[in-house]
């Protein structure tokens, strides 16, 4: 019966984990470059003998717990603005911006240019070029496939495409920036950028809703069996006291 209850209390803890990572999910659906994350199970086998345990044993102190979650780099939908300062990147790379930190890496490429001529996020964060901030003449912007940046078909500059070697872990700050190990960073060659147009989140929000429903079940269900086991631990504690 004690290994059924804490099997109950972890299966719960894990899934009320697991619904914080979706609630985050679905509250950065409409964030422009967001990227979800993706929670993950691993098996926890209590052991409470110092022999090992049989196979039965096992099976009945395996308990699931939430492991973490993933950062899904999979690319959202690309959609067009009409804006020229709006950008998105087809393929894995990221744009490069600093920050009081540091470089920070980002799919968000909704920038503006301020009035002294710096192109900057919407949090007015340098964007960053091969060689650091890019500062742009005024005049017609035209953006290339490349990055590189024209004013009135004069070479102005051009935006940094950085990529990372696979397996690379990138921790998230914030809604849509992130931070990569040092030395990680190199130049995109599988990348390309879109003028005019912004990324979506890379969420399926019907099916984010639909996995959300189903944890939130699960959790109702192992509450109302932690209430069973419960229950039956008071009623042989009572019958026990009551024969002492």
């Amino acid at each position: 019966m004690n290994s059924g209850y804490y099997a109950a209390f972890t299966g719960l803890v894990a899934r009320l984990d697991a619904l914080d990572v979706i609630a985050n999910n679905l509250a950065n659906v409409g964030t422009t470059g967001f990227r979800g994350q993706r929670e993950f199970y691993s098996a926890v086998t209590a052991n409470l003998t110092n022999q090992a345990l049989t196979p039965l044993n096992r099976a009945i102190n395996n308990f699931g717990v939430l492991g973490g979650s993933r950062l899904d780099l999979s690319q959202g939908n690309l959609n067009s603005t009409g804006n020229n300062l709006d950008l998105a990147i087809d393929g894995p790379a990221f744009f490069a911006v600093q920050t009081q930190r540091g470089v920070r890496y980002t799919r968000n490429g909704s920038f503006h240019v301020t009035g002294a001529g710096q192109l900057v996020t919407q949090d007015q964060l340098p964007v960053l070029g091969p060689n650091g901030p890019i500062n742009l003449p005024s005049g017609e912007i035209d953006i290339a496939e490349d990055g590189t940046v024209t004013v009135d078909g004069a070479i102005a500059g051009q935006v940094r495409m950085a990529d990372f070697p696979a397996g690379t872990e990138l921790t998230p700050e914030g809604n849509s920036s992130f931070a990569a190990p040092a030395g990680s960073e190199k130049v995109s060659t599988d990348s390309v950028m879109r003028q005019g147009m912004l990324e979506s989140a890379n969420l399926n929000p019907i099916q984010a809703t639909v996995t959300m429903m189903a944890l939130q079940r699960h959790a109702e269900l192992l509450e109302r069996t932690l209430s069973v086991f419960q229950n039956d631990l008071d009623k042989t504690a009572i019958q026990d006291m009551s024969r002492d």
